[in-house]
């Protein structure tokens, strides 16, 4: 196979420290495939070294397309669990990362023991001592309604979603290492 910068091309050449010489003399840092794609000849017969470059191009432009990163599915997780949504007519209200009292029971939710073993409120009763346990029950239905949580069957065993691990592992990493560094 022919090195698309030493074929039949007429005017680019490859030079031993990386820089394309162009017809005009000037050195670049980048291969132009245009400059080159102009001085091949416009025969049947360059049509595998045309290939070459245009393969070349899409490989490039490939790569640099996989490299962007992709915040939509984020977005969207975000949406889904701060903003207030209807629940069997009634309205939900999403959740508020930096209120003090969801963020205790967000971080009571993050330990690690909760992810083996599963957490009840009668586990976190002892966490989050300033609710009562008629409102720690109405704040872990409504984690249950956002998708934060999710019941394991027949019990009152909770696991934190994939969501909910992800959004509460933001939340704590944003208000901890930047917000109050930030305002301190």
């Amino acid at each position: 196979m022919l090195d698309p910068l030493q074929s039949a091309h007429r005017g680019v050449r490859k030079s031993g420290d990386g820089l394309a010489a162009c017809s005009n003399g000037r050195q670049s840092n980048f291969w132009n495939p245009l400059e080159t794609s102009r001085s091949l000849k416009k025969t049947i017969y360059s049509l595998q070294d045309l290939r070459e470059i245009l393969f070349g191009c899409n490989r490039r432009y490939l790569e640099y397309l996989s490299s962007l990163d992709d915040f939509s599915a984020g977005v969207r997780a975000l949406d889904r669990l701060a903003q207030p949504r209807p629940v069997k007519g009634r309205r939900v209200n999403g959740l508020n990362f930096f209120s003090r009292p969801e963020q205790n029971l967000l971080s009571a939710l993050q330990r690690p023991g909760f992810n083996i073993a599963g957490l009840r409120r009668a586990d976190l009763r002892p966490l989050i001592a300033q609710c009562s346990p008629a409102t720690l029950s109405r704040r872990l239905a409504r984690l249950r309604q956002l998708g934060v949580i999710k019941r394991v069957g027949r019990s009152y065993r909770y696991y934190l979603t994939r969501a909910g691990r992800a959004a509460i592992a933001a939340a704590r990493r944003l208000t901890e290492l930047t917000i109050i560094p930030a305002l301190a």
